[in-house]
């Protein structure tokens, strides 16, 4: 591993640098009109923690190498935008495959993610009377990751959005209850954190085909 990184951000927020020395490298700022064409494509555009990319040498050199040309070619006096607009692509592309690879590489941190998001779903539940449905950004927020990075880590070990498995332990309690307790409907949707039992109805037929009277009945 080298000791060079690829700190990325939104267009929008502000940025702070608190640096001990100097430090040496190139910058781009993508317009943001030009980054919601591939936002839907890399899902890093949505990183907003600073989440570091730490690059292999040969990782670095690519990078290094593409940031250079455009560089070059921004300070010709008659550059081409389409160039400029290709070598950020490659930046983008290259960026959202070596972050990829960093998952791999550092599974065992990403592994602890994934097995403390287990453990909150069900901390979450431990008590009735949710006051809202969980949402993946307060689980992101407990591992202190962006959504989009918290997202990208848990679907690359698991297959699956963390809001799928947020789903799907939801349908799990919301079964188990309906089976073992005594809890009208309401009171279960309530308890589920959901605002209105109509929500809870609808989202139980959507996940299971049927409605949450008629699994009872069953």
């Amino acid at each position: 591993m080298s000791s060079s990184y690829l700190f990325l951000d939104k267009p929008g927020n502000i940025m702070e640098w608190d640096l001990s020395g100097p430090f040496i490298g190139y910058g781009i700022f993508v317009n943001a009109k030009l980054l919601d064409k591939f936002a839907k494509d890399y899902t890093f555009t949505g990183y907003t923690r600073h989440e570091a990319l730490f690059l292999t040498d040969r990782e670095s050199k690519i990078l290094y190498d593409l940031f250079i040309k455009a560089h070059e070619e921004y300070q010709r006096e008659s550059f081409s935008q389409d160039v400029l607009i290709s070598y950020a692509t490659l930046i983008l592309s290259y960026t959202q495959t070596f972050y990829e690879r960093q998952f791999e590489a550092r599974s065992k941190v990403y592994n602890k993610v994934v097995a403390d998001f287990y453990k909150q779903l069900d901390q979450y539940f431990e008590n009735d009377n949710k006051e809202e449905f969980p949402t993946v950004n307060y689980f992101a927020s407990k591992a202190n990751l962006s959504v989009n990075y918290f997202g990208d880590v848990i679907k690359h070990f698991t297959g699956q959005s963390p809001i799928e498995h947020i789903h799907q332990y939801i349908i799990q309690v919301a079964k188990k209850k309906l089976r073992e307790t005594k809890l009208t409907i309401n009171e279960i949707a309530y308890s589920l954190g959901f605002e209105y039992p109509t929500y809870f109805t609808r989202f139980f037929r959507k996940k299971t085909g049927i409605s949450p009277k008629v699994f009872r009945n069953q």
